[in-house]
C-alpha cells in the first residue's frame, strides 16, 4: 500500500518562503558591490604586518586593492562573501597561482584592519595587518 504525505497549507507556504530565501542569499552575496571599500580614502596606503615583515605601500584608488595584497596578478575571480557597512569578507580564486580569502575590517575612512590566508605561488599563507592612508599616489 503506497501512502501519500500531506503538507498542510501553511506549512507548504512556509517551504516556499524558505526555498525562496534560500535561492535570493546566494545572489546577494555574490554582488560586487564593496560599498565600504569604494568610501575609503583615496592615496597612498601604508600597510603595517603583524609578523614584523617590512612596511608595504599601495596606491589606493578603489579600495579593492586591499583584496589581493598576496595575488596581485588580474585575472582572478571573485565571491563576496560578506559586503557590511563596515566590514567585507572575499574569495578569490586565481588561476595557476592559487587563492585567497581577505576580511577587512573598516575603523575609518583612512585605517583598516586586513585578515587574509590561502595559498600563493604554491605555498600557503596568513597575513594579519593594519592599513593607513599616509599621504597621496
Amino acid at each position: 500500500m503506497k501512502t501519500r504525505a500531506s503538507i498542510s497549507p501553511i506549512g507548504f507556504v512556509a517551504a516556499l518562503g524558505m526555498i525562496a530565501l534560500g535561492a535570493a542569499l546566494p545572489v546577494a552575496a555574490q554582488s560586487d558591490g564593496l560599498a565600504m571599500l569604494g568610501g575609503l580614502t583615496k592615496g597612498e596606503w601604508t600597510i603595517k604586518h603583524r609578523d614584523g615583515s617590512a612596511d608595504q605601500k599601495i596606491c589606493i584608488r578603489t579600495g579593492q586593492e586591499l583584496i589581493q595584497l598576496r595575488h596581485t596578478e588580474s585575472g582572478c575571480s571573485r565571491f563576496v562573501v560578506e559586503d557590511a557597512a563596515n566590514r567585507v569578507t572575499v574569495q578569490y580564486t586565481c588561476p595557476g597561482n592559487g587563492y585567497g580569502r581577505t576580511n577587512i575590517r573598516k575603523e575609518t575612512g583612512a585605517l583598516v584592519q586586513i585578515e587574509s590566508q590561502g595559498i600563493a605561488g604554491g605555498m600557503p599563507f596568513q597575513l594579519a595587518a593594519e592599513a593607513r592612508r599616509t599621504g597621496s599616489c
